[in-house]
């Protein structure tokens, strides 16, 4: 008799509570504006943040709700810009192209081992282990967590450094978000330009211990440039893309082939 009770009142409790979550949800429903299904429906899916916002659907609703620019999607680019103005009904504007640069190119047998690294096989674990197993601390560790974390099969592990499949690649930054060296960036407007490929900000001298192929900043880019568009900071050479025509010139004097023409 007292089970029975027990179980028509947990009953009797239950619908009471469905029926006050059915009339919460009549009388506090707030109508979605139906555009936002729609933009929301011109993005790639991805998620992956590079906007600005949490992800395609929080994207969507700025986009309807606060006015946001309809071509901050990186990885849809210019067709996923034009699909959503033609839904707002505003122009799209232009949109950048960015590339992921992977500044490093300390294979084995360039950079020189400390140690052999046998622990957990994930870049930050390696770097939580005296920055990993190479000499320079700087460079790509070469684990994968990049190529993991990529949601476009742009990035690989070749001859143990990252590598970026440029056609592939949309710019949308998952890789940097995961490289506990930074040693990937994303830039805009590098097509047929350079690119520095080391990350280490040591001294020459040092550097050299470690690396075959480390910029060991000579300033010889820096002084060759006709557009004042490559600096040396902090020991390591950096492109200025706005400012570079791609001519190439640094390319020819760097003497560690550190500098080297774009595809």
């Amino acid at each position: 008799m007292t089970i029975g009770l027990a179980i028509g009142i947990v009953a009797v409790v239950g619908l009471l509570g469905a029926i006050i979550l059915v009339l919460a949800a009549k009388f506090m429903h707030v109508e979605e504006d139906p555009r936002i299904g729609q933009v929301n429906g011109c993005l790639p899916g991805a998620n992956c943040g590079a906007c600005g916002y949490a992800g395609c659907a929080d994207y969507a609703k700025a986009i309807v709700e606060a006015g946001a620019p309809v071509n901050k999607c990186v990885p849809g680019g210019a067709k996923s810009a034009e699909d959503v103005a033609a839904v707002m009904g505003v122009d799209a504007g232009a949109t950048a192209v960015v590339k992921a640069i992977v500044g490093c190119q300390g294979k084995p047998g360039v950079c020189n081992q400390n140690f052999e690294y046998k622990g957990v096989q994930t870049c930050a674990a390696a770097a939580a282990l005296y920055g990993g197993s190479k000499a320079c601390v700087h460079g790509c560790i070469g684990l994968g967590d990049c190529v993991k974390a990529c949601p476009f099969d742009a990035m690989h592990i070749v001859d143990g450094i990252a590598c970026v499949n440029t056609a592939k690649c949309t710019g949308c930054a998952a890789c940097v978000a995961v490289c506990p060296h930074n040693v990937i960036e994303i830039h805009g407007n590098t097509e047929h330009k350079p690119k520095v490929l080391c990350n280490n900000t040591e001294k020459g001298a040092q550097v050299m211990k470690e690396c075959k192929t480390g910029c060991i900043g000579c300033m010889k880019c820096e002084k060759t440039c006709p557009s004042d568009a490559i600096k040396v900071t902090n020991s390591l050479a950096r492109i200025d893309y706005e400012k570079c025509t791609g001519c190439n010139a640094c390319v020819e004097v760097c003497p560690k082939q550190v500098i080297v023409k774009s595809e």
